[in-house]
């Protein structure tokens, strides 16, 4: 034997064969002109989502999200730094131009909210108030009292 044969025939072959992988490329941000802005308001802090008109969520925020702790989570300050703050995400990262707005709730920061969204320069079609209202609630089972 010549002393290549005796060098390949000594080595071992642990070649792997190249696993081919596909490369994605980064998904675009989805462009929504008009959308929703839900307002949950409530005595102790303010949620703002910012939605496309089916729902899915584009950008949210809240008061406690924006640094406000404790009893000034509830002021009306706190809810317009928070709506203004979603409402300048959704318009730059998806275009945001117009959006209906949903207010849920009974605290400070409802009016600051939707004034917020008017100023950010986004135009309101319509505002719907979507809070719960009482109404004494089904008949109890049972028989009646005299």
């Amino acid at each position: 034997m010549s002393e290549e044969e005796k060098k390949t025939v000594g080595a071992a072959t642990t070649e792997v064969p190249a696993v081919k992988t596909k490369v994605k490329g980064k998904k675009g941000k989805r462009v929504v002109t008009s959308g929703q802005v839900h307002i949950q308001s409530t005595f102790n802090n303010t949620i703002i989502t910012v939605t496309d008109k089916a729902g899915g969520a584009l950008a949210a925020s809240s008061a406690g999200a924006n640094g406000f702790r404790g009893s000034k989570k509830g002021t009306a300050y706190a809810a317009q730094v928070a709506a203004e703050k979603a409402l300048e995400t959704a318009k730059r990262e998806h275009g945001l131009s117009s959006v209906d707005v949903y207010v849920n709730g009974i605290g400070l920061g409802r009016d600051s909210a939707i004034r917020a969204v008017s100023s950010v320069g986004i135009k309101i079609d319509s505002i719907t108030d979507v809070t719960p209202i009482a109404h004494g609630g089904v008949r109890p089972k049972g028989e009646r009292k005299p």
